[in-house]
């Protein structure tokens, strides 16, 4: 199959095309603030590397958290702009999914996604499952996992009880998730994951 596949819901921004089973792809790896600025020059980049057509895309992609508020939303509307132009569905994918995607085993993987302040979002997965609902997390809680048997892996670059987590590759994580997410037809609404309400919200709640 054919899709378009886009994640801009942390720091990085990655796009990927895929033609006929082979990616092309673009990255930036600091694109912090800056997605709706570069989104669709990175979107053209990736259609022209591989000769691909929006109308020839069987379907599009969208990685819709966890991570950035902002950036979760752009990803999100432009991946909906694009199928509704062209009629064709959509595909959600979790940020945790790009990093599980990428394992080279079946055993247990905590994976996480830098909510900041010394929090984390995080998902456990186990032979290409969830085992661990998304979840916001202390660092002591993901430490305590780890101690459990997890292993920790993010597409970000994390430094955990002074030890660096397993660094996956984004590019190639949201390629293999969305081919395998494809394969099972878990087509749908992209609606975004937020394990934790935003500041917003929680002032609101508040009466600030």
């Amino acid at each position: 199959m054919n899709f378009l596949a886009i994640d801009t819901s942390g720091n990085y921004m990655t796009v990927v095309a895929v033609k006929d089973g082979e990616a092309f792809s673009c990255f930036l790896p600091d694109c912090s603030m800056r997605h709706s600025v570069s989104l669709m020059g990175a979107v053209e980049d990736a259609l022209q590397k591989a000769s691909l057509a929006l109308e020839d895309c069987d379907f599009f992609a969208a990685v819709v958290g966890a991570g950035s508020f902002t950036g979760i939303r752009i990803g999100i509307s432009a991946a909906k702009g694009f199928a509704l132009a062209v009629g064709k569905p959509t595909l959600p994918v979790t940020s945790f999914g790009v990093a599980a995607y990428n394992a080279v085993n079946g055993g247990k993987t905590l994976c996480l996604v830098d909510a900041m302040h010394g929090s984390y979002y995080a998902c456990g997965y186990e032979n290409g499952g969830i085992v661990y609902p998304p979840s916001y997390l202390t660092e002591a809680e993901v430490l305590s996992l780890k101690t459990d048997g997890y292993a920790l892996c993010s597409c970000e670059d994390l430094t955990l009880g002074g030890e660096k987590v397993e660094r996956r590759d984004p590019v190639l994580g949201l390629e293999k998730a969305v081919k395998a997410l494809a394969e099972k037809g878990e087509f749908g609404d992209l609606i975004a994951l937020y394990v934790r309400k935003s500041s917003a919200e929680l002032n609101a709640e508040k009466g600030v």
